[in-house]
């Protein structure tokens, strides 16, 4: 229910652009009608290319002078043009219309330095303390002035020499540039324009088509639709009654618990009755949807930064591969709801997850886990450029995204330690601290040695049975190993009960010798209880605990069981004889109560014949399930005749015999 509630929060507030498209393919809905007025944002390749051209093109600037273009109109009001006077103010009213656009130098703009070209077709110009860019057409030379003062008037007088006249009475003389040219203010311009470059294209006005239904996608209509798309994201509220938008956000968020639900259910349904592993579970799970919120609400570039395949190994820290793959799989489902390219970066991350699953069993420790992030970076990669391979998009913020995921894959090596956070606050196992455990140079697992030396090597005997077994049936093997190794911890609290720790001295005084049946069965019981009181003072975890518990279950010490009834003891009497501790619950838990039988069992035989293990091996595994040992663990058929055949397999090998050397005679 919190899950629930959290992810119904997280939900978006707004609505979702709901069209998929792709360049050159056609448009597969109705014809799209733009419901708003929004810009055509250019591309990262088009802003790239008009930033570069504007740093090779120089538009020089120009301040507009009012009294050189008063001056030259007034001078041409005191012209003496002879006989043609009557032509003046006709000169001085073309004059004005000239010299109100401008008038600039006939000599060339040189720059003094840099490899920029000045533009010919641009200019700034300044008027009335504002400058604008105007066309360099808009404008005129002093000889493109001239020109165009004798072609406004010969249409008037087409019987006068204008140009003749104009030489000889000193009327060009006067045109002078009332354009200036501002070199600082020329470089300014220069460097700001270099920087600045207007992100939009244009304008699609509201009830505007946008694309009609069967139309191919182009990279113009494409360009289009990315800018509709973000518009409509970002700005363009939800219209529809509020409570649809919230009945499909509670909609969306009980399908994502539901599929986690299931998920739980079918690849491991006992996790409802373990509460610490149940919830790690679904703390991983929201801490991974908060990111993808929290990112795409805040950063959305970069989302590729996220280092989702470490959400992956926190679950591999504790939990198997055929269960951490799935619920994986259920954890980047929001990135589909929250991203605008959530399938981008739901494939990317999960082929990215799924070998990093694979991966990390080799290259999980010290330098080599930098060698996992690589390989992480390098399948992100290549998922990355196959989609933008297919987008055909622009390549100008492709060094961006490989740089956010580099950074992501390396993340991984530098988040990775906090599952010894999570191991403290959930009070969880994590595989690296079970290989630790079974290092058989450890303080505890050395005082064993030292106190109870048969009992060790006996550990010993049946870590290697669980090994080769746990392999076999998919068990957790580094589970199975460390709690081998700590099962009979209680015996060293007193070794010389145990047959395997005795005396081989002969005559030497036997533990049991003057004891009861009942006696010596409390002594050995009691091996269950100092081993649990060794494994609180020490600090084991839990699961250890439980290998301890259960590795007798409730059965009872046969040997001393069958001494008291052959006695004449009282078969209604008989429960002092019974282990308190609890049936297996787990594979892993059966696995290791089997082994520990058979390796102890094993050395009563006489003989190691194929017929003999099988015989051997059924017969222990039959008394357990008779004794009702089996009934509620987790385990299949299939993997009990696994284990059967693999023991017997293993007896054989172990207990082969050798070939006798013969004297050499003298």
């Amino acid at each position: 229910m919190i899950v629930f509630a959290v992810l119904v929060l997280l939900m978006p507030r707004t609505a979702k652009f709901n069209y998929s498209y792709k360049k050159g393919t056609p448009w597969p809905y109705e014809t799209l009608i733009s419901q708003f007025d929004f810009p055509i944002l250019k591309t990262d390749e088009q802003i790239q290319e008009e930033r570069a051209e504007a740093g090779t093109i120089v538009i020089p600037f120009y301040r507009y002078s009012e009294e050189i273009a008063s001056s030259v109109v007034k001078n041409a009001q005191g012209l003496d043009l002879g006989g043609f006077n009557s032509l003046r103010p006709a000169v001085v009213t073309r004059l004005g219309d000239i010299y109100a656009k401008g008038v600039i130098s006939d000599a060339r703009v040189k720059l003094e330095q840099g490899s920029a070209q000045v533009s010919e077709n641009l200019i700034y110009v300044q008027r009335n303390k504002r400058a604008v860019q105007y066309p360099r057409s808009e404008v005129y030379q002093v000889s493109e002035a001239r020109n165009q003062l004798v072609a406004l008037l010969a249409k008037n007088y087409p019987s006068v020499n204008l140009d003749s006249l104009f030489r000889r009475t000193g009327v060009y003389e006067v045109i002078v540039p009332n354009l200036l040219y501002e070199r600082t203010m020329t470089e300014l311009t220069h460097a700001e324009s270099a920087d600045y470059v207007s992100p939009t294209l244009g304008y699609v006005r509201a009830d505007e088509k946008i694309v009609s239904k069967g139309e191919i996608v182009t990279a113009e209509v494409a360009q289009i639709l990315d800018s509709y798309k973000e518009e409509y994201n970002q700005v363009f509220g939800y219209a529809g009654p509020r409570f649809l938008l919230y009945l499909g956000n509670i909609l969306l968020a009980l399908a994502l618990v539901v599929i986690l639900y299931l998920i739980l259910q079918f690849t491991y349904s006992t996790v409802f009755s373990r509460p610490n592993q149940y919830y790690y579970i679904l703390t991983v799970y929201l801490l991974a949807a908060f990111i993808t919120f929290l990112v795409e609400r805040i950063a959305p570039s970069v989302i590729y930064m996220v280092p989702f395949p470490v959400f992956a190994l926190f679950l591999l820290a504790f939990f198997r591969k055929k269960q951490v793959l799935p619920l994986y799989m259920a954890m980047l489902l929001p990135l589909l709801i929250f991203c605008g390219n959530g399938m981008e970066l739901y494939v990317m991350f999960l082929t990215a997850g799924v070998v990093a699953i694979e991966t990390f069993g080799y290259f999980n420790k010290g330098w080599r886990q930098f060698l996992n992030a690589a390989i992480i970076f390098g399948v992100e990669i290549l998922i990355y450029l196959g989609f933008r391979l297919i987008d055909a998009g622009s390549t100008a913020a492709w060094w961006a995204d490989i740089a956010f995921i580099f950074v992501g894959s390396m993340a991984t090596v530098a988040l990775y330690p906090l599952i010894y956070l999570f191991e403290k606050l959930f009070n969880l196992v994590s595989v690296t601290r079970l290989i630790e455990l079974a290092d058989t140079s450890t303080p505890l697992l050395q005082e064993l040695a030292a106190k109870a030396p048969g009992t060790f090597q006996h550990c010993l005997q049946v870590m290697n049975l669980v090994d080769a077994v746990g392999r076999a049936t998919d068990a957790n093997v580094p589970l199975l190993r460390a709690g081998a190794l700590y099962h009979d911890l209680g015996k060293m609290q007193n070794p010389l009960c145990f047959v395997e720790n005795e005396s081989t001295t002969p005559g030497a005084t036997k533990y049991h010798d003057g004891k009861t049946p009942q006696e010596s069965a409390e002594d050995i019981i009691r091996h269950v209880d100092d081993g649990l009181a060794i494994a609180q003072e020490h600090r084991l975890p839990d699961v250890l605990k439980d290998f301890i518990l259960t590795h007798h279950g409730t059965s009872n010490t046969a040997y001393f069981m069958n001494k008291y009834l052959n006695g004449g003891g009282d078969p209604s009497d008989v429960s002092v004889f019974y282990y308190h501790g609890k049936k297996p619950t787990t594979k892993e838990q059966v696995i290791l109560m089997v082994c520990d039988s058979i390796e102890a069992a094993s050395r009563t035989m006489k003989e190691f014949t194929p017929e003999a293990c099988d015989s051997f091996v059924e017969g222990i595994v039959a008394g357990k399930e008779k004794a009702g040992q089996l009934e509620d663990a987790d385990i299949t058929l299939h993997d009990l005749n696994l284990m059967k055949r693999m023991l017997k397999t293993y007896l054989q090998q172990i207990y082969h015999t050798r070939v006798a050397y013969p004297k050499r005679k003298r």
